[in-house]
């Protein structure tokens, strides 16, 4: 019997996987490093071979130093890849992991020392620094001509201008002061992103266990994605960097009902991450309710509480002292500073649903509700977190971006930027970590009335969000526009266009046009002639120049011609689709 039992349980040479959850004696030897191990190292370091030609071929061309450090990267990435599949230790391996760490390292310094110029948001945090050394106003005071310089994106606003002024907080300036010898343009700022960026690959390197530690390195270093955006000079990434001591085993802060001093730095740099970008004040609160779970399920409601404001007030006070000058010196500018991309009305612009009004339909007369629509879904989120804390807990990382697809602003930067975040997490604040924690359970829905009910709470807190995304996208374009005469300037070039504009809506609207060929904005044209606001149920004809004198058209004649209407009270798009013999200009 007992043969029989232990026949029927043994697998068999013809069953047994050949990929086992669980690696047998001959797929790993005593004190020798799990196959996934070496698979992740091996990711790790193929992920480098991204970008890394295209360097390679700049700096072939004019700095062969420079040349041949990446061709000495490009050496160790080989050696590597060989050396993670046949070492033997899992000592050797973590060694391999160093060595992977270090190869990305020189890369992305290399990388920056051919491609430092930066684009806007690294001219504008130069800027800032440099306002900060003289002493002037940092916020509410444009600097129009850093956006003269050829490929220096602009963001245009519903209201027919644009964004020239500097709308973070200010301890990315702060930092970039110190570099500021670097020399003109974006330079000191990307050198500040680029250097905060090694650190926070540095940091969770660290900070996770030996295994994943290449996993670390491809995220933040691999790809090629973070480390360009480091080279743009974004401000995001110094609150990235920040965030990784704060979101690593996050679920442990205040255990025991004790900070220590580590804890306190943690907050610290909460408060800190804060006041380097925006993006934090999303991720902050989820953090912050996961902790009271946590803690209330271990320790009590009313000490729960008061650790989580202690928490709260050391991040606070981290983030006011970082503001502390500009908050004394220009208190108004500053706070209409640092919520500028919350109220700036910026043209819609990303992968989001915003979609649907900018390439699937002709606009929409209710855009306001696509950034209803992103702050109800946030709340909705943050609701569901602390409803569904013990299932959702290790998801506090990924939760609040999601929120920004519905917004007006749902560029897929405000994902992958945050990113190592996601793997922090996973990595160090599994689900195990929440099988205790803390959720409310009203005692009005008791036995079998309670699953119920939890359940027809998502329906219900979602709900809001999705009914505003339906609103903004099935929102009709309020202005009929015909093109009615062409100024021709040479041939398959055009200085202006008239137009007959007719406001179908209940509201006067004050539109700003422009012609787009892409998946992006390109600059208004200015008014020539006629009215600048069409009145309710009116028509006008409107007379209108190039941005720059002149307006080319592009060669290909696949190219998508959309003439386009951004009115900023109330937010509307109107869209029309231009064919190439409407413009009488032979290309």
């Amino acid at each position: 019997m007992h043969l029989a039992e232990t026949q029927q349980v043994t697998p068999g040479r013809r069953t047994q996987s050949a990929v086992s959850a669980v690696p047998g004696p001959r797929a790993q030897a005593p004190g020798g490093p799990a196959q996934w191990h070496r698979v992740l190292t091996l990711l790790a370091d193929v992920s480098l071979f991204i970008g890394t030609r295209t360097i390679w071929t700049q700096a072939a061309t004019h700095r062969l130093i420079l040349a041949a450090v990446i061709s000495l990267c490009y050496a160790a990435i080989l050696v590597t890849g060989v050396l993670a599949l046949t070492v033997r230790r899992a000592r050797s391996l973590a060694r391999l992991d160093l060595v992977v760490l270090v190869t990305a390292v020189v890369l992305a310094l290399c990388a920056w020392a051919l491609n430092h110029g930066g684009g806007d948001e690294a001219l504008l945090t130069t800027q800032a620094a440099k306002e900060l050394v003289h002493g002037h106003q940092l916020y509410d005071h444009p600097w129009p001509w850093l956006f003269r310089i050829k490929g220096v994106a602009l963001t245009a606003t519903t209201t027919g201008g644009y964004d020239y002024t500097y709308g973070y907080p200010p301890l990315a300036p702060l930092l970039t002061v110190p570099f500021l010898w670097l020399g003109h343009g974006g330079a000191p700022a990307t050198a500040v992103a680029t250097l905060a960026l090694i650190a926070g690959a540095i940091a969770l390197w660290r900070l996770v266990p030996a295994q994943w530690r290449s996993a670390a390195t491809m995220v933040f270093l691999g790809f090629g994605l973070l480390p360009n955006y480091a080279r743009q000079g974004y401000p995001a990434i110094v609150a990235l960097a920040l965030l990784i001591p704060v979101v690593v085993r996050w679920p442990r802060l205040g255990a025991r009902g004790r900070l220590g001093a580590v804890g306190v730095a943690r907050a610290a740099c909460l408060g800190a991450a804060c006041a380097a970008q925006q993006l934090p004040w999303f991720v902050a609160p989820f953090l912050l309710a996961g902790v009271y779970a946590v803690r209330r399920g271990e320790l009590g409601g009313r000490a729960a509480a008061r650790l989580v404001l202690r928490i709260t007030g050391i991040a606070v006070l981290a983030f006011l002292l970082i503001d502390a000058y500009l908050i004394v010196t220009e208190p108004g500018p500053w706070l209409r500073g640092i919520v500028l991309p919350l109220t700036q009305g910026a043209v819609l612009h990303g992968q989001g649903i915003v979609g649907i009004s900018l390439y699937f339909t002709h606009g929409s007369d209710r855009l306001d509700w696509y950034g209803h629509a992103s702050m109800l879904l946030a709340a909705a989120l943050l609701a569901l977190f602390v409803l569904f804390v013990r299932r959702l807990g290790p998801a506090a990382t990924v939760l609040p971006w999601c929120a920004f697809f519905l917004a007006t602003r749902s560029q897929d930067g405000y994902y992958l930027m945050m990113t190592p975040l996601w793997l922090a997490a996973a990595v160090t604040a599994p689900l195990p970590e929440f099988a205790h924690a803390w959720q409310p359970r009203p005692r009005f829905l008791a036995g079998a009335r309670r699953r119920p009910a939890r359940l027809a709470a998502v329906p219900v807190l979602l709900a809001p969000a999705l009914v505003s995304a339906v609103l903004a996208a099935t929102g009709s374009p309020p202005l009929r526009m015909d093109i009615a005469a062409v100024r021709p300037l040479a041939p398959g070039t055009v200085s202006g266009v008239t137009l007959r504009v007719a406001n179908t809506g209940d509201d006067p609207l004050t539109p700003h046009y422009m012609l787009t060929t892409g998946q992006g904005m390109t600059r208004y044209w200015p008014l020539a002639h006629g009215p600048a606001t069409i009145p309710a149920h009116g028509t006008a004809t409107v007379e209108l120049r190039a941005p720059s004198g002149s307006f080319t058209l592009p060669r290909k004649r696949s190219t998508r011609l959309r003439l386009r209407a951004f009115t900023g009270g109330p937010q509307t798009l109107s869209t029309r689709d231009v064919r190439r013999s409407e413009l009488r200009v032979k290309g």
